[in-house]
């Protein structure tokens, strides 16, 4: 929730936690009032691409960088139509940007979004403070006529909480649409919104995909009518244990054996369709370096992640699922948290971060190879 009125850099703002700890800084962005998620993000650059990014919905995103905004904002690296986070917590906020594709400055971007902002707290602090205690409910206040402190933090303890949150229906396009392939068609790809980033569909349309983008909402029915080759499901805000559509529209997927390809949220998803449970990390990954290896090849990648909630699988096993065997196919090398899943006897995986690479780096774009391989290999049997 945000309500706001656009601001300067001078007006006072606080930054309440709902376990009391207090930090003082300036207004950043909008002048108001706003509530989420306190979340820390460890990128030091791609600050764009995060705002953006509809799985930040309802999260208050601290950057550990202390520098933010030195870029300013430009028109081409959003990557969905508007600034998802519900409020963005900076250390030193850049004077004047500096760059030649910036159009404004991001307080100015943020404040004509309405998004209300703190700068000038120690975000290191802050930081260590939800390493600690883990990730919890915060509020911004800024403005001139601030509540007394047990007035805000009796708001911030009022607001909802992240574990039993839907909210995937609530960024994702309401009307399909069609991302055409890049050169030659060579496959179609039914791509279901649960909080889709725009770099995702690109990263298959640069590989001859022809990309449908469904609504959250879309069944079984509507994924099929498009005569897809794969199907894939995106990255998502919330709770997944709350996400029972999707998971059903995914195992009638998996029971017709189509190619199917998922990130993040569509990752727990498939750890949720094949029986896997899933739980909230205490604090969660959020940044564009986090290492993470693939089992099936050894290899370690840099990977772009923004999840606060995993699957809970086998890490030393294979697992029956009644759609065959399963495994997990990729692992934090932080802390063991599973990053990806695979099904041995059909050809369906997943992995828990961002391989696009928006923000982020490109290790993981063979991703989008497999997904195609997949596809060759299931035509090629159909042939």
């Amino acid at each position: 929730m945000t309500t706001s009125t656009r601001g300067a850099s001078r007006t006072p703002a606080v930054l309440v936690l709902e376990d009391g700890r207090i930090f003082r800084g300036r207004a950043y962005g909008a002048v108001g009032v706003t509530f989420g998620e306190a979340v820390f993000s460890t990128g030091m650059t791609g600050y764009q691409e995060t705002l953006t990014d509809p799985s930040y919905h309802r999260q208050v995103v601290v950057m550990t960088a202390p520098h933010v905004g030195n870029t300013g904002v430009n028109d081409e690296d959003p990557e969905s139509k508007r600034i998802w986070v519900a409020g963005y917590v900076v250390r030193d906020p850049a004077r004047v940007p500096s760059n030649w594709r910036s159009r404004r400055s991001l307080d100015e971007e943020l404040a004509r979004q309405d998004v209300v902002g703190i700068s000038g707290i120690d975000t290191r602090a802050l930081t260590r403070h939800l390493r600690e205690r883990g990730a919890m409910r915060v509020g911004i206040f800024s403005g001139n006529a601030l509540p007394d402190e047990g007035t805000m933090l009796a708001e911030v303890r009022q607001a909802p909480e992240m574990k039993g949150a839907s909210l995937y229906e609530e960024v994702a396009t309401e009307e399909a649409y069609v991302v055409p392939a890049i050169g030659e068609k060579r496959f179609t790809v039914a791509a279901v919104d649960l909080g889709i980033k725009g770099m995702t569909p690109h990263r298959m349309a640069e590989r001859g995909i022809e990309v449908h983008v469904l609504p959250a909402t879309a069944t079984a029915e509507d994924l099929y009518a498009v005569g897809p080759d794969g199907v894939f499901f995106s990255n998502g805000p919330g709770d997944p244990e709350k996400a029972e559509h999707p998971v059903s529209v995914m195992r009638a997927v998996l029971e017709r054996k189509t190619p199917l390809f998922g990130i993040c949220f569509g990752n727990q998803i498939l750890g949720r369709a094949l029986g896997f449970g899933t739980y909230k990390l205490k604090y969660g990954h959020r940044g564009i370096n986090q290492p993470v290896q693939d089992r099936t090849t050894g290899k370690v990648e840099v990977t772009a992640h923004n999840h606060g909630f995993a699957v809970d699988a086998p890490l030393d096993r294979v697992s029956d699922t009644p759609y065959g065997r399963a495994e997990v196919s990729h692992v934090c090398l932080n802390d063991q948290v599973v990053e990806g899943l695979q099904l041995l006897d059909q050809p369906a995986f997943s992995v828990q971060y961002h391989p696009e690479a928006a923000a982020g780096p490109h290790d993981a774009a063979y991703l989008f190879d497999r997904f195609v391989e997949l596809m060759a290999e299931k035509g090629a049997q159909r042939a």
